[in-house]
């Protein structure tokens, strides 16, 4: 069981009930998204057929078993099949967020960084490429995608340079563009992002075991068709005003991209010729089902505000208070004593140099600015993947007793948030989530106490 490791710490002040609540149902959520679980229960051998979901194939049929794939939480999906495959895997490569130190038997582990790419990245995604040009007709091919695996598989197109694609990245996650508009750009300067890894793979048969991490909550990741084209590229970086500050070769790219259709990143008709199956372990949605079941037993009345919410981090915060003081107050949309969960992928806009935080604990301390004397509200906010942004810490827990220790310890929570400085404030207050590498990636998630006392 995932276990968050100063829970002892952030039970010691504030609304004590209301925070051991929010930490048991968002352990129970993680739990229920574990990579390697999920793999377990849908990958699965019966004499010398392997079944994968719906899919059956006859083992004695498979020439070579391979497992490749990227992001935080990937090497979970790769522990399971070699428990599952054992010595049928003859060969992979997984990339992993730096810091882990996970080995596995066959598999080989490559630690990049993120969410800024580097070259060990760059090193894993070649060798990535290699094993998907090695497999034939007859083979099976294990893709595991989690969130991250954009930054921890970087392969730039040709005439892009790593420090270009590294620009372009640290420009697009300080602009606050969604997840899904990052990607979109992503693709079109990648060599192997958008689908280009399954076309590598031909005439191999690629089973993609996904988590999503991203709002839409649709399959994704480098063996998946791409919905987007370079205009759409090239119309986000001039939305948040990137197009002059991107490296002149990104430009120079996607430029040529708009009248050379072969450079385009493949669509769903170019897969009709391929043989790929997308497999969804798990998404936010399943996590916050799971949050909500957690809160029955508990024997709270428990609603599900959002799967999908988007935008500024400090204008959720500010939103979910609202509701959550509605709740307090109106009893409604729901009665307390009550938990309200929401899920989805906030973001950070970065417009001058700043402190440390990431999206997840930047909410939080929005939504105790407007919880100040609200005794009955606890807010616990988190990254299921264990690092909230930039930082070593997977998110906060906030309630209407934050404000008032904060101005015991001389600290200005307004002006912390205006710097972006979020971990300092809830480091100092010993407010801080830190469970460590989770084993999952399913975006962020939100639960709120509102206890009724």
């Amino acid at each position: 069981m995932v276990v968050i490791k100063n829970k002892q710490v952030l039970l010691s002040h504030g609304n004590v009930e209301g925070r051991s609540i929010a930490l048991d149902i968002i352990e129970y959520a993680l739990v229920a998204v574990d990579a390697y679980e999920l793999v377990r229960r849908t990958v699965f051998v019966e004499g010398q057929t392997l079944n994968v979901g719906h899919l059956k194939y006859d083992l004695s049929r498979v020439r070579n078993i391979y497992v490749v794939g990227a992001g935080k939480g990937s090497v979970r999906i790769a522990e399971a099949l070699e428990d599952i495959l054992g010595s049928r895997i003859s060969a992979g490569m997984m990339i992993e967020k730096r810091g882990q130190g996970r080995k596995l038997k066959t598999v080989k582990v490559a630690e990049g960084s993120h969410p800024i790419p580097d070259e060990a990245g760059l090193e894993a995604a070649k060798e990535v490429v290699e094993i998907a040009k090695g497999a034939q007709d007859g083979d099976l091919v294990f893709v595991g995608v989690t969130g991250g695996c954009s930054a921890l598989m970087p392969l730039p197109a040709d005439g892009i340079s790593l420090d270009d694609k590294k620009r372009v990245t640290d420009l697009l996650l300080k602009c606050g563009a969604t997840i899904d508009e990052i990607n979109a750009v992503r693709n079109h300067i990648s060599a192997i992002k958008g689908g280009r890894l399954a076309i590598y793979a031909h005439p191999a048969e690629v089973i993609n075991l996904i988590l999503v991490d991203e709002v839409a909550g649709l399959p994704w990741g480098p063996t998946v068709p791409d919905p987007t084209t370079f205009p759409d590229s090239i119309r986000i970086l001039k939305k948040y005003g990137l197009w002059e500050k991107v490296p002149d070769s990104v430009r120079r790219h996607l430029e040529m991209g708009l009248n050379t259709q072969n450079m385009e990143t493949p669509k769903p008709k170019d897969f009709e010729r391929l043989k790929v199956h997308d497999v969804v372990l798990a998404s936010i949605e399943t996590a916050c089902e799971a949050a909500k079941r957690r809160a029955e037993e508990l024997g709270l009345n428990s609603i599900i505000l959002s799967t999908v919410m988007e935008g500024e981090s400090r204008e959720a915060g500010i939103v979910l208070a609202s509701i959550a003081k509605e709740v307090e107050k109106k009893h409604r949309p729901i009665k307390p004593p009550c938990v309200l969960i929401a899920g989805g992928e906030t973001t950070v806009t970065v417009t001058s140099q700043s402190g440390e935080g990431g999206p997840s604990q930047e909410l939080a301390l929005s939504f105790s600015l407007k919880i100040h004397n609200n005794k009955k509200i606890v807010l616990a906010s988190m990254d299921t993947d264990g690092t909230d942004g930039p930082t070593d810490v997977a998110g906060g827990i906030v309630d209407g007793y934050t404000l008032d220790r904060a101005e015991e310890k001389g600290i200005d929570v307004y002006e912390n948030l205006m710097k972006h400085s979020s971990s300092y404030v809830l480091k100092e207050l010993g407010d801080v989530i830190i469970t460590g590498p989770t084993g999952t990636n399913v975006a962020d998630l939100n639960v709120i106490v509102v206890d009724g006392l």
